[in-house]
């Protein structure tokens, strides 16, 4: 920006300053309140097993709405 005026370019210095330290004291009081999340890190799911039996009872239920589907369609 060769051609903006020295105003023009400390203001944008000073707002880049003032996100940088907003983003660090972020990241500080999510440690201390002790949430670790933070802008850009991914969370991993939770693994939550099913049963054979829940995914059969699923299944089932499913198999059993796509039936009455075909039925009505068929009629």
């Amino acid at each position: 920006m060769p051609g903006d005026p020295p105003v023009v370019t400390t203001m944008q210095k000073l707002i880049v300053a003032l996100d940088t330290e907003i983003a660090r004291l972020q990241e500080a009081r999510a440690l201390l309140a002790g949430d670790t999340w933070t802008r850009g890190a991914k969370r991993t799911p939770k693994h939550h097993p099913m049963s054979r039996a829940a995914r059969a009872r699923i299944s089932a239920a499913q198999k059993k709405r796509w039936a009455a589907i075909k039925k009505e369609a068929r009629t």
